[in-house]
């Protein structure tokens, strides 16, 4: 069981496992082909690093497989100097979890959570469980709720 596995039901958040072969580099495009589901219902877990006065402040962004983050967008929105991917090294000391295996749920480290808001459109969304090759589906608001994710318009694509 994973730290997300249990933070989702610590929550009582009402979620469906779905395993399967994970591909290195494969991406949010190899999990949907797997699961037969839109790419664009498959959510990648970003941590991301606004930079502010010298200083680094991590964050999470939840956004379409298959749209990218406007880092500058972002930026604006946080109201700091500039937004970047934090190393692979902070990653996994931020999250506990591998990259590629990195789930909003249960990361080590609470961070504040930011969601592209038109992932909230969407009935169903697939997300990381906290382990390659492990998505989980949950309702985009119960997502939301659980994470206190807050709504940005920050895609490209």
């Amino acid at each position: 069981m994973t730290a997300a596995v249990r933070a989702l039901r610590a929550a009582r958040v009402d979620f469906e496992p779905h395993h399967y072969t994970y591909v290195p580099q494969g991406g949010t495009r190899t999990a949907a082909e797997a699961l037969s589901v839109d790419e664009h219902a498959v959510v990648k877990t970003l941590v991301m690093e606004a930079h502010e006065g010298g200083r680094k402040k991590p964050l999470l962004v939840l956004m379409h497989g298959d749209r990218e983050v406007s880092t500058k967008q972002l930026a604006r929105v946080l109201a700091c100097k500039e937004v970047a991917p934090a190393s692979e090294a902070t990653v996994e000391r931020l999250t506990g979890y591998v990259p590629g295996g990195v789930s909003p749920f249960g990361t080590r480290t609470p961070l504040p959570t930011y969601i592209e808001e038109t992932i909230l459109d969407l009935p169903l969304v697939y997300v990381n469980g906290g382990r390659r090759g492990f998505l989980v589906s949950v309702t985009p608001g119960t997502m939301r709720d659980a994470l206190s994710a807050v709504p940005v318009r920050v895609a490209i694509g």
